[in-house]
């Protein structure tokens, strides 16, 4: 394979801005996974029989390896099923941190043009290449919308009065 031996190092602000956003993503991940735990949860009920019981284990040890676009989809379709109004603008919030991620997860760096840019390299599925240059301030924002994003999903999830807590949690939120 021809091309450059190695990446190009990243400046320490970048790398640290693109660390705090990948971060963010897998908070994200667990806020969606606990709010998805608790919304279906409240489905079952207190008389669900065993085989619901069982089929709704299974689930919640089938979305423990969920990618964050899988978890987005089941997580809107748990607040739709739930009724929870305003969950269009949510889910199209979430749909542009799906992009941002995959962005920033998966493309090679180059410098910009401009001093304390950066040039991501990706094509996505659909073909298409981000056509912009980044600084450390746009990659933070994404992590700050991505916080935002993940609190309000714990919102939703403290809504149903189930705290979503996972077993080996140790009790810490």
């Amino acid at each position: 394979m021809s091309g450059r031996p190695a990446p190009v190092r990243l400046t320490d602000d970048m790398a640290a801005a693109i660390g705090h956003a990948v971060s963010g993503f897998g908070f994200l991940e667990e806020a969606l996974k606990r709010a998805i735990f608790s919304l279906t949860r409240k489905e079952l009920g207190d008389d669900s029989d065993g085989k619901a019981w069982q089929r709704w284990l299974r689930r919640m040890e089938d979305i423990a390896d969920d990618t964050l676009g899988t978890l987005i989809d089941s997580f809107v379709a748990a607040v739709k099923d739930a009724g929870i109004r305003d969950h269009p603008l949510l889910a199209r919030e979430l749909g542009a941190i799906r992009l941002k991620r995959n962005l920033l997860c998966h493309a090679s760096w180059r410098p910009g043009t401009r001093p304390g840019h950066w040039h991501p390299t990706f094509v996505n599925t659909k073909g298409e290449r981000y056509p912009d240059e980044m600084d450390p301030a746009a990659v933070l924002a994404i992590h700050a919308d991505t916080l935002r994003a993940a609190r309000d999903v714990l919102s939703i999830m403290r809504g149903t009065g189930i705290d979503g807590k996972w077993a080996g949690d140790g009790g810490q939120d």
